[in-house]
C-alpha cells in the first residue's frame, strides 16, 4: 500500500539555523533515505523550497489565476515528501516515526487514493 509521508514544519528564519545544525539535518536525513531505500519501501522523497518560493494556480468560472505564495498562510508549512509503499498503517508509522523531522515537526501520514503507474492510474 502507498503512503505518503508529508513533513511539515515552522520555517526557519534567515540565519536562525546554524550551519552545523543544517549539516546534522542533511546527514540525518541521508541516512534515513538510505534506510527507506534498503528496505526497497521508498518510491520517491522531495524536499520542497520553502513556501515563499511557491506559486498558487487555480481556475474559477474559467478564469485562471496565478498568485505568488502559499494557498493558506499557516505558521506551519509543507517541506517535503516521502512516497512509500508499505505493506499497511503501522509499517507506515514506524517510519513516520524514523524520520529526522519528527524531532521539529510534524508527519502527516496519509494513504494514497490512488497513482500513476506505468502510463495508467491504479484502481
Amino acid at each position: 500500500m502507498r503512503y505518503a509521508l508529508m513533513i511539515h514544519y515552522p520555517e526557519p528564519g534567515e540565519g536562525e539555523l546554524s550551519d552545523e545544525v543544517i549539516a546534522e539535518a542533511r546527514a540525518a536525513f541521508d541516512a534515513y533515505g538510505r534506510a527507506l531505500s534498503a528496505a526497497g519501501v521508498l518510491l520517491a522523497a522531495d524536499v520542497l523550497q520553502p513556501a515563499a518560493a511557491t506559486t498558487t494556480v487555480t481556475r474559477r468560472d474559467g478564469n485562471l489565476r496565478v498568485q505568488d505564495g502559499p494557498f493558506a498562510e499557516t505558521r506551519e508549512a509543507l517541506a517535503g515528501v516521502f512516497l512509500l509503499d508499505v505493506p499497511d498503517l503501522d509499517a507506515a508509522i514506524g517510519w513516520a516515526e524514523k524520520c529526522p523531522a519528527a524531532q521539529w515537526g510534524v508527519i502527516e501520514v496519509r494513504p494514497t487514493a490512488t497513482a500513476f503507474v506505468d502510463g495508467a492510474w491504479t484502481s
